[in-house]
């Protein structure tokens, strides 16, 4: 029987906006207390907000949850109390183990202290014996990258090292449960692979972990289980990669299928109507969840309402920043410089696996004419759907963990040559025989 990690009953969390939390002297206390009674017809109320508003959720042992959600959506606000640093309003929390906690660089730290005097202190105050941390010890320096400065206080390390460390210190000394807060936003690519590396091994070796993020790469990448906060509530809690193509579609307004019934509120003009866009799989199936080497067509269904016009339909794609990745006009013989006659048609686009970068498409269809140009429609935001690079698929990504830069992501064949050092064949072939 799986054992329960984390319970979260109800969880609540209220904080005063604009309130300056200070200690009032006994004269203050004596004196408001005294003008309460001709206060009373005053009504100026605190401004309040609730981070968390009646959470609730379970985590099993071994399992990695990946957070999701927009700044103040109350993602770090959970760790929080997770963690023990903030008390709930209302509500409970039973975490079943030993915590490790990174929620900010350096957290836990003291800065006059040495690193090696910090790695010691942090393994005390998780309840370890010195011998634990002594076989652990070098494992945590040597992932670090820190032993030049070992003995160095912390307060002149760099960011970068700073980050190293403690994320080092929260893996290694062995908590039964890791709680991670955005550790992939500082740090180099190699760093960010040894970081998803490293809580991958601590969710298998059966040790739990929460881990809160923006870069949904990540979270699909590393975590089974997705949980998406919105204003302090749960949205939705289920696969990681659904729960995040959910969230990036949620910014957009758009979805995997649009269809528009009423043909006269359909874009379009006298000409030609739009009636319908969706995405598919190979298999047929309407999806707003691609993997990144699996092909998938996007499906425009329009009417033609005036018989014998030549007519190009067109799609436009654009990423998660608005820039346009690439526009595809329908190449199909079958119609190309040929009039239409009236009636429903679907055309039908199929883009290759493993040409896509991760992330967000947003489709833009139309249609349009030629000499002289007329677009009878374009509907810019018509569909969307995310595209998902697990480590389980061949991709251009190979073993490589880190952010990719890059409006596509083609798969292309590589080649290599060898030869020894000295060997005739080393040489290049031009050269050769000289």
């Amino acid at each position: 029987m799986t054992e329960l990690a984390i319970r979260v009953q109800g969880l609540s969390k209220l904080y005063r906006i604009g309130e300056r939390q200070r200690y009032k002297s006994l004269r203050e206390i004596i004196m408001r207390t005294l003008a309460a009674p001709f206060r009373a017809g005053e009504r100026h109320p605190p401004e309040t907000i609730w981070a968390l508003d009646d959470v609730s959720f379970e985590v099993m042992r071994g399992e990695v949850l990946g957070v999701i959600g927009r700044n103040g959506a109350g993602k770090s606000t959970l760790l929080k109390i997770l963690s023990r640093i903030t008390e709930p309003t209302r509500g409970r929390v039973e975490v079943y183990g030993r915590v490790g906690s990174l929620l900010e660089v350096g957290t836990g730290f003291h800065p006059e202290l040495t690193g090696r005097e910090n790695i010691y202190l942090n393994g005390a105050i998780l309840g370890m014996k010195r011998a634990e941390i002594e076989r652990k010890f070098d494992e945590i320096v040597a992932f670090a990258e820190v032993e030049r400065f070992l003995d160095t206080p912390v307060k002149h390390f760099s960011t970068g090292m700073y980050l190293r460390l403690a994320f080092a210190v929260a893996a290694h000394l062995e908590p039964e449960i890791l709680l991670v807060d955005e550790v992939l936003a500082v740090g180099d690519a190699s760093f960010q692979k040894k970081c998803l590396g490293k809580m991958e091994q601590v969710g298998q070796e059966g040790r739990t972990v929460v881990f809160v993020s923006h870069s949904m790469s990540a979270v699909t990448r590393l975590c089974g289980r997705g949980l998406l906060l919105d204003a302090g509530r749960v949205m939705l809690d289920g696969l990681a990669d659904q729960v995040a193509a959910t969230y990036m579609r949620s910014d957009l307004g758009t979805t995997a299928a649009r269809r528009w019934d009423d043909a006269s509120k359909a874009p379009g003009d006298e000409s030609v109507r739009l009636r319908a866009v969706r995405i598919r799989t190979r298999e047929g199936t309407v999806t707003d969840v691609v993997d990144i080497d699996d092909p998938v067509a996007v499906e425009m269904e329009y009417d033609v309402l005036r018989p014998g016009e030549v007519l190009v339909p067109n799609l436009h794609f654009f990423n998660e920043e608005g820039t346009c990745v690439f526009v595809l006009h329908d190449s199909d013989p079958v119609w190309r410089r040929r009039g239409r006659p009236a009636g429903r048609y679907i055309s039908k686009a199929w883009i290759p696996g493993n040409l896509l970068a991760e992330g967000t498409l947003v489709v833009g269809a139309a249609v349009s004419k030629h000499n002289p140009l007329v677009i009878h429609f374009f509907e810019r935001d018509a569909v969307a759907f995310q595209v998902v690079d697990n480590s389980a698929t061949v991709s251009a990504r190979g073993d490589y963990a880190g952010f990719m830069p890059g409006l596509v992501r083609p798969l292309v064949p590589w080649e290599t040559d060898f030869a020894p050092i000295g060997d005739p064949r080393g040489v290049a072939p031009e050269e050769r025989g000289r």
